[in-house]
This record gives C-alpha cells, sequence and structure tokens, in this order.
C-alpha cells in the first residue's frame, strides 16, 4: 500500500485525525494510515481516516495519570507506560526487536516501558515501521538477489554450481544403447484413477520397441485430456487392453538397465500397477531415470533465466525439432531421448 505525503491544512480539510488525536477522544483505528507528514527532525506523523475508526475500548485511553505512567512527546502526543507483552499485543516493538525484524521506525513512538535501573525503551508501531531489505545470508554485507544471496555471492554460487553439473553430465556413463529405454504414455486425465490410452517405447538406439493404443476398461470419455493428446475414444475402440499388453511391456522392461521418461512421477504412478508385488514395483523404480529432473538442474546451473520446463521448453532450449505431432506418446518419447542425449553426450559406450 502506497500512501501520500500532504500538508496540516490538507489533512484538517478532509478531517484527517493524527494518532495523538486518535487518543485524545478514546478512538481507535482499523486500518492503516491513509497519508503521512514527514517533521524537520525527520520523523513521520501518519493521518488516518475518519472513516476507518471507532471507539477504543476503556484500557486502551483510561490509565492512571502518575507521572511515572505517562511522557508528553515535543509533539504534544501523551505515550503511557506498558508492559512489553501489552505491546507486543498491539503489534508494539522496540528499536531493537523491529531491528530483528528487519523494520525501521518512522513514526514517532506509542509508548514505553521502564527497566529495572530506570532507562527508558520505547515502542513503535509495526504497522506504520518500513520494511528494510533482507541482506545477504553468505557475506551479511548487501542485500539479497536470488536464493537468499546477493547478486556477487550468487553469481559464485551459480558458477559454482554450473562447473559441478557440467562436469557430472560430461561424464563417461558407459550404457549400452540397447539396454536404454524410453519411454511415454497419454493418459484419460491426471491422476492415479485415470487410465492408459497409449505407450510408446523406444531404445537408445532409436529403434521403435512399442508403440500402440491403449483401450481403457473403465473410462469411456476424456474430454479435458483430448484436447492435449488429441486421442479419441473412437481412435482407441479397437486396441490391446493394457491387461493384454502386460506380459509384453514386463518383457521390454526386463532387459533394461534404465528407463527414462519425462517427468517419470505421473507414467510410473501408471506403469507400476502392471506389477504385483512391491519388490518388482522397487526394481522397476531403480531403473527409472527422469529426464524432466535433470533438465531443471542443467536449466538452473546453465539457463537461470528461463522459468519453464515442459519437454517442449527443453527442446526449444537445445534447438530440437519434434518428430511427429507434439503430445502424441511417440513424438514426446523421441523427443526425450533427444533431451537426454543432449543432457548427456557421453551417456552411452560408443
Amino acid at each position: 500500500m502506497v500512501i501520500s505525503a500532504i500538508s496540516d491544512d490538507t489533512a484538517r480539510a478532509k478531517q484527517y485525525l493524527t494518532r495523538a488525536e486518535l487518543k485524545k477522544f478514546h478512538l481507535r483505528s482499523t486500518a492503516l494510515p491513509c497519508a503521512f507528514k514527514e517533521n524537520e527532525d525527520e520523523t513521520v506523523i501518519f493521518y488516518f481516516s475518519p472513516d476507518t475508526v471507532e471507539e477504543a475500548d476503556v484500557d486502551d485511553w483510561h490509565f492512571s495519570y502518575q507521572k511515572e505512567q505517562l511522557e508528553v512527546l515535543p509533539s504534544g502526543t501523551v505515550i503511557e507506560r506498558m508492559s512489553t507483552r501489552r505491546a507486543a499485543s498491539y503489534g508494539f516493538f522496540s528499536k531493537e526487536r523491529l531491528a530483528q525484524l528487519h523494520y525501521e521506525a518512522v513514526e514517532e513512538p506509542v509508548g514505553f516501558s521502564l527497566k529495572k535501573d530506570g532507562e527508558r525503551v520505547y515502542f513503535y508501531d509495526k504497522k506504520t515501521c518500513i520494511r528494510q531489505p533482507l541482506m545477504c545470508v553468505e557475506c551479511g554485507k548487501h542485500i539479497r538477489f536470488k536464493k537468499k544471496l546477493c547478486e556477487s555471492c550468487y553469481e559464485k554460487d551459480l558458477a559454482e554450481r554450473r562447473k559441478i553439473g557440467n562436469e557430472y553430465r560430461a561424464q563417461s556413463f558407459g550404457m549400452k544403447r540397447e539396454r536404454v529405454l524410453f519411454f511415454d504414455l497419454e493418459l484419460t486425465g491426471f491422476y492415479d484413477r485415470d487410465e492408459i490410452l497409449s505407450i510408446s517405447i523406444i531404445d537408445g538406439t532409436g529403434k521403435l520397441i512399442m508403440n500402440t493404443f491403449v483401450k481403457p476398461t473403465h473410462t469411456h470419455k476424456w474430454k479435458k485430456t483430448e484436447k492435449i493428446h488429441g486421442i479419441t475414444p473412437e481412435m482407441v475402440e479397437n486396441s490391446p487392453t493394457l491387461e493384454e499388453l502386460i506380459p509384453e511391456i514386463k518383457e521390454i522392461f526386463a532387459g533394461a538397465d534404465n528407463i527414462i521418461a519425462y517427468g517419470v512421477s505421473t507414467d510410473y504412478s501408471h506403469i507400476r500397477h502392471i506389477y504385483e508385488t512391491a519388490q518388482e514395483q522397487a526394481e522397476l523404480k531403480s531403473k527409472i531415470r527422469c529426464c524432466a529432473f535433470e533438465y531443471v538442474r542443467y536449466m538452473h546451473e546453465n539457463h537461470p533465466e528461463l522459468v519453464h520446463a515442459s519437454l517442449t521448453d527443453a527442446m526449444a532450449c537445445f534447438e530440437i525439432e519434434w518428430e511427429g505431432v507434439a503430445h502424441s506418446s511417440i513424438a514426446d518419447t523421441y523427443g526425450c531421448r533427444k533431451v537426454w542425449e543432449r543432457l548427456f553426450p557421453n551417456y552411452y559406450v560408443d
């Protein structure tokens, strides 16, 4: 919220009230200040709209008029003595506490307390304080830029992470192309209860291992996802069911060392159900690799200006052309393979 600086005359014309006047008339504001005036000593007096005030509780204005319980500020505002706990209940804090919260007081104090040695500790309304920028957690000298670091520390951290990441991706993994599979599924929806509509599998050589529509057994229409992948109920009407394909899929996966997909969480959550035991599912999961995860790491290390990480975004980043229709399972499978091989140029033995 941005408020304007105004003169006393303008404030009077609009019948705005200062904090001192609110206290004088036993009122309190239910909203933030609507304007302010800066004094010659660089303190600030805030004005409150009469439309956002209400009668204050008796405890807020009825207090003992003993000399040591009150203080008159240079502006004429009378502030009272209060405990730290009571002050905090109103949202009033000392300058030291506000500094810990990264706030700076610009208004005159609204209350005070006395230490045992007689020293006064003044309280300020947090609502009218200015939020200070947070400092770098690494050097503590400069304002934060990204990831809680200042720009200089961020650039150093980014360079180190980029170096480690690029060395990791450039290493030789010694995988055999024919034992690395890439796969993709198209589904009737986005949840575990939804069914598979198509499955495509290729190996590291680009050889097509499986590419088929799948007939769902209990879902008859999927209008939302149909708009994405273009698969209609008529297209899968004469296709095999998942149950009929399970033996072949299991045999294909059994011969693989790695099984890679772009965004494996959804695909794995559906394909794992073809296995009956937790041990079989665990064995499958141990082979799964997520291309999206690796691309996001690469993107953060080498192109931090990018914010989206879909397969389409990854292919655009590497200037890869689509083979077939985007968002079909076969096109996504080929696209995943190309992105993976750009990320890991030495992934295979050859």
